[in-house]
């Protein structure tokens, strides 16, 4: 697995997901539970994460999709 894009926006990592996984990508968002530890303030960034072969086609679908600025860069 690779990472693809690291956010505090909880929108943006649900919209991320939702378009990866509609384009068939296996996502994986590591740290989602940690706001549970934090006390929800936004501290610790979920990360997105691909199947490493999928790195690319993952790019091009979020940039495509307008979240291009949210991606790691390489």
């Amino acid at each position: 697995m690779r990472e693809l894009m690291r956010t505090n926006d909880t929108v943006v990592v649900g919209l991320a997901r939702s378009l990866l996984e509609a384009e068939g990508l296996l996502v994986m968002v590591v740290d989602d539970n940690m706001s549970v530890l934090e006390g929800a303030i936004g501290m610790f960034p979920r990360r997105v994460m691909v199947v490493t072969g999928e790195l690319e086609q993952a790019r091009t679908v979020l940039s495509e999709a307008g979240l291009g600025e949210w991606l790691l860069t390489a």
